[in-house]
């Protein structure tokens, strides 16, 4: 490790860790459209609760994206990690079917991309072990990504699995040899501990994992309708699978502010500029243009456009939907498939990995 004279403030720091991430995902973004079939993605959820318009345009949309450029996409339900939700485990069963049907109505192609839940993998789970002997409980500790899931959940007392969560992710990435992860800037730390491990690990026992490279998003950010961020747990998203109704319902009862004349400006108007961000995002245009046809037109105005333009998008995929709904056979033979493919690979990575190790697992 080499030092400098000067020493960065964390504030510095991050914005040096964000700038160089962009950089390398332009051109990432740039090998990607040359030779996709180097890559393999891993990305997915925790069936806590519907998916809504915030997990459409912040990730839904770009796994499309990868799959149909070629990329060889794992797209993983990631029911153990519900464990540290507690309270929600219960209806896993309903959030996971209905997570399915929003993959498959969005255009996730189980023919190209491979679809599994984690409970069905155990070599997966198999990783844990080794991977955290090649962490120390500080660098757990000051992950800040734990920390909010930590300042956010729910429970009395922080669960061992929750503490591990970066360390379970990085099993989730490694398994099948992820190198491409889809990622917003506040999971930077999260992949940084994955890639530490399959660094450490290969230096210890032999070369084995690859170290995954994160591809930033520029996903939008949506706001709820109650003015946070749009989350499942928080009641204040519009999920996927909405009727029309509902949805002009909820997006009526939105927040927005006192001011008559529609603009969009993010940073003083949170509320209407979300709103406005969300239609431009429907109508494919930009949010500044739908603002200012708007003008005048007030919050009612802003409301009716929204509602219009989210029924018009999304239709399509409602319906597509409702024809899974009726087919539960078939989408549970896509979980079905998608598992078997996923354990072959963790078999063999498995393996490998006993293979480097001496046998020890």
């Amino acid at each position: 490790m080499t030092t400098t004279a000067t020493v960065a403030t964390p504030a510095a720091d991050t914005v040096d860790v964000a700038a160089s991430a962009r950089r390398h995902s332009a051109e990432l973004e740039r090998l990607i459209q040359q030779t996709p079939g180097r890559f393999r993605v891993m990305t997915g959820d925790r069936p806590t609760g519907p998916l809504h318009l915030g997990h459409y345009f912040g990730t839904l949309h770009n796994r499309v994206r990868l799959q149909d450029l070629g990329v060889d996409v794992f797209v993983i339900i990631a029911d153990y990690q519900v464990l540290t939700d507690r309270d929600l485990a219960e209806r896993l069963s309903e959030h996971m079917e209905g997570m399915l049907l929003d993959y498959l109505a969005v255009g996730i192609d189980p023919e190209r991309s491979t679809i599994f839940n984690h409970s069905a993998v155990p070599a997966l789970n198999q990783l844990m072990l080794p991977f955290l002997s090649l962490v120390s409980v500080a660098e757990l500790n000051r992950n800040p990504t734990v920390k909010d899931e930590i300042a956010h959940s729910r429970q009395a007392a922080v669960s061992g699995l929750m503490f591990t969560y970066p360390v379970h992710q990085a099993a989730d990435i490694l398994f099948c040899k992820g190198n491409l992860v889809p990622v917003g800037q506040d999971q930077l730390p999260h992949l940084e501990v994955t890639r530490t491990v399959a660094r450490r690990f290969d230096e210890r026992y032999g070369p084995v994992f690859p170290e995954p490279d994160a591809l930033l998003s520029a996903a939008p950010m949506l706001l709820g309708t109650d003015g946070t961020k749009m989350s499942k747990s928080r009641g204040n998203s519009i999920a996927l699978g909405a009727t029309a109704d509902e949805t002009a319902r909820l997006i009526k009862g939105a927040k927005t502010d006192a001011e008559r004349r529609i603009t969009y400006e993010p940073e003083t108007r949170p509320g209407v500029s979300s709103l406005v961000l969300l239609a431009a995002l429907c109508l494919d245009r930009d949010p500044h243009a739908v603002a200012e046809e708007i003008g005048g037109g007030g919050a009612a105005a802003l409301k009716r456009t929204v509602t219009d333009a989210v029924n018009s998008r999304f239709a399509p995929i409602r319906a597509r939907r409702a024809e899974y709904a009726r087919d539960l056979a078939y989408v549970r033979s896509v979980l079905r498939a998608g598992n078997e493919r996923a354990n072959e690979i963790a078999e063999a990575t498995l393996d490998e990995v006993r293979g480097v190790m001496g046998g020890v697992l």
